[in-house]
């Protein structure tokens, strides 16, 4: 094979080709166990090192990876490296700390003590067994602790976004105490690798001294001259080329100036994001034209490269297993146990104490460069190094599955909305003593979910919701946007706030018009469809309204997240297509019998009472020789009856034959009706479905607006037993 490699730029290319592929690959197959792409890339590196592509493929291996080569990818995954130690001090942002900076503090320190005590003792056992004798107790003895003791910054913040838990409180002292962690711990890792490069304590202490001095110029002169510029630079348009590499040349002239000094070049990449001011639209424009770089092309094959120097075939003992067990026990109690103690006694509940506990362990990317920071420096072993490798996949690995536990997807959602919207949690204990009696009982009020996805939806939903809802007091109407996720951090830096504003202003103004207390909430969202039916069960909903829009791929209009919604939601849940919708004062529904049906005959009633509509229901029979019942519209009063109650004298009802109820439906609906409201189903050639197969005539000739209805899921067993048509 060495004919496909014969110079160092084809074997580097061929590299880089096998490394993002497979990583992209394997993130494929962690997206579904529920794990960071972190995972992915970790997996991906020790799979292509000898662990196992070596193994099964020594001549493959030794012809794409010969040793020779490592030092050329070494300085390439450097590179990047510190491109993105500078990211992830963009993503450092002061305003976290803002009224949790003595929790934050008191969390961080002992988040970092516990395991670096426990590291610390444990490498002066190990010192002895996999250590080097020229190497200094000490300087083992002081890294072992600070490789214990870091936390995966960037990796948490992840997390915690595809949890949506960045915006609940546990998720706000986490990512505060994960900043003050990280700065924490590369302060303390910049004493030992002076301490390591220096020749005697003497040196370590003039080597601290000058890095000192050299944090202190970047804050007080750098720091206000990059405020200047990012003043100048406010919007992505106004960042230009030049603002780019002015600002690369600046990261990677303190990442040379730190690497002179004696403490890594990466402190000074990340120290020069970090004291870049996050105000404005300067950071997040940054990090939007390097991330994507960084993160697909640059570091796998960091990623890599650590994997290539991970040889688990090392342990090759039982007592080289039984320490890397020990590492795993003692990183796993001091990080958890530090931090979820210190989180109890500074007020937060045991539930949130063990969530933030689980989510300081999170190790990761942080560990790996602090790991290979080690092994270039001499001061870990191979060995020492595939047992920390382990150890930051383990800890990494289990915090999404035991974060579940800890804290469920329920008690997550229940947090977020109550800290999105604060008038919820004022009112909370109320609502609490009221009980769900007023979801059960419509007469006490309804609770109406409105999830707006775009501007131009919003008002044609506010219109259909304020129609629906009665003013009592114990009715409530939410405004729910989602915010898309993506996989970039930039995201963070934004918040999605003007995003989120922008998209509900126009349900606001409606509201406003109407005379209509609204309370809108938004934030990022992975899975759609979960988000809005566990925010439905929270704040108690007994219907939800959904805005139409047809997805990417789907020749249904009830597919995509609308279908996910209609399979998972359990209250009532309305899909409105609007027309240009005003007022609600001619309601058509057209009726066969299911339960859906039977659903949307109960918004039309509630149409009826609180907006004065007048409703005609077209009860659609098959004709005389193809049905058995002589009597067609029997059935349906009664059940009229049983739903509109007093009301219903003044419906009109319809009975039309048709072999084709859709088509029914669809010639009546022209006949001046303002909406039609009409159960899903597949008689009315819509239907819950992913993909849809079958034209939607209804939804793409009707001249009204329409409310397309699934019934209640947890009332279906009732429904089943209504009157039979």
């Amino acid at each position: 094979m060495a004919w496909l490699f014969h110079d160092p730029l084809t074997r580097l290319l061929a590299q880089a080709i096998v490394i993002i592929a497979a990583s992209r690959l394997v993130g494929l197959l962690t997206r579904r166990i529920n794990q960071p792409f972190v995972i992915a890339e970790v997996v991906t590196g020790i799979l292509l090192g000898p662990s196992l592509f070596g193994w099964i493929a020594p001549g493959a291996s030794a012809a794409l990876f010969p040793a020779s080569s490592l030092g050329i990818m070494q300085m390439v995954a450097n590179l990047g490296v510190v491109l993105f130690m500078f990211l992830v001090g963009l993503e450092l942002d002061p305003r976290l700390l803002r009224g949790r900076g003595h929790t934050s503090v008191a969390i961080s320190h002992t988040s970092i003590i516990v395991p670096f005590a426990l590291g610390a003792g444990l490498a002066l056992y190990m010192h002895p067994r996999f250590s080097d004798a020229s190497v200094p107790v000490l300087s083992f003895a002081l890294f072992m602790g600070v490789a214990m003791s870091i936390t995966a910054f960037p990796v948490l913040a992840r997390i915690l976004t595809e949890r949506h838990l960045l915006r609940t409180r546990v998720g706000a002292v986490t990512i505060a105490c994960a900043a003050v962690d990280d700065v924490t711990a590369w302060c303390i890792l910049a004493f030992v690798v002076a301490t390591a490069r220096a020749a005697g304590v003497h040196g370590a202490i003039i080597t601290t001294g000058v890095a000192l001095a050299y944090i202190a110029l970047m804050f007080l002169v750098a720091r206000p001259l990059l405020a200047r510029l990012a003043a100048r630079v406010a919007t992505p348009d106004a960042m230009s080329q030049n603002v780019v590499a002015a600002v690369i040349v600046l990261v990677l002239l303190s990442a040379y100036l730190t690497e002179l000094i004696g403490i890594h070049a990466l402190f000074g990449a990340f120290l020069f994001g970090a004291i870049l001011p996050k105000e404005g639209g300067f950071a997040r424009a940054l990090a939007e034209k390097l991330e994507d770089l960084v993160l697909v092309a640059f570091m796998p094959l960091f990623f890599a490269f650590s994997g290539l120097r991970t040889q688990i075939g090392l342990l090759d003992s039982p007592s080289d297993w039984i320490t890397c067990g020990a590492i795993i026990a003692l990183a796993c109690a001091g990080k958890f146990g530090g931090s979820a103690i210190a989180a109890r006694l500074t007020g937060l509940t045991w539930r949130e104490s063990g969530a933030l506990g689980v989510l300081m362990n999170t190790r990761g990317l942080m560990e790996l460069i602090v790991l290979n920071i080690g092994l270039d420096l001499g001061v870990i072993s191979p060995t020492v190094f595939s047992m920390m490798v382990l150890m930051a996949l383990f800890t990494t690995f289990i915090t999404t599955p035991i974060l579940e536990k800890v804290y469920p997807q329920r008690e997550m959602a229940r947090d977020l909305v109550d800290l999105a919207e604060p008038a919820i949690a004022a009112s909370a204990a109320a609502e609490a003593t009221a009980g769900a009696s007023d979801v059960v009982a419509p007469a006490t009020g309804h609770r109406i979910l409105l999830c707006v996805s775009h501007a131009r939806s919003g008002g044609g939903l506010l219109t259909m919701a304020g129609a629906l809802l009665d003013r009592s007091s114990a009715s409530r109407l939410y405004a729910l946007h989602l915010v898309r996720d993506t996989e970039r951090g930039s995201s963070r830096l934004a918040g999605g706030t003007d995003e989120s504003g922008a998209i509900l202003a126009p349900v606001v103004e409606r509201a406003a018009a109407l005379e209509l207390p609204v309370r809108s909430l938004s934030f990022v969202s992975s899975e759609p469809a979960r988000d809005i039916s566990q925010v439905a069960e929270v704040r108690q909903a007994d219907l939800i309204l959904l805005g139409w829009h047809k997805p990417v791929l789907s020749q249904s209009h009830l597919g995509g997240v609308v279908h996910d919604v209609m399979a998972q939601a359990a209250p009532t849940v309305g899909v409105f297509v609007d027309r240009g919708l005003t007022s609600v004062k001619r309601v058509l529904v057209p009726f066969l019998g299911s339960p859906h049906d039977r659903a949307a005959l109960g918004l039309a009633h509630r149409l009826q009472q609180n907006a004065g509509a007048e409703v005609v229901i077209l009860h659609v029979v098959k004709p005389s020789g193809d049905r058995k019942s002589s009597a067609p519209g029997s059935a349906a009063g009664q059940l009229t009856s049983s739903v509109f109650g007093e009301d219903a004298a003044s419906v009109t009802m319809t009975v039309v034959e048709s072999r084709s109820p859709a088509e029914a439906a669809l010639e009546h609906s022209r006949n001046g009706y303002d909406l039609v409201v009409v159960g899903v189903g597949r008689e009315w050639g819509l239907q819950e479905r992913r993909f849809g197969l079958q034209p939607e005539m209804l939804v793409r000739e009707c001249p009204a607006s329409l409310l397309i209805v699934r019934g209640p899921r947890d009332r279906a067993r009732s429904l089943s037993h209504a009157p039979t048509l």
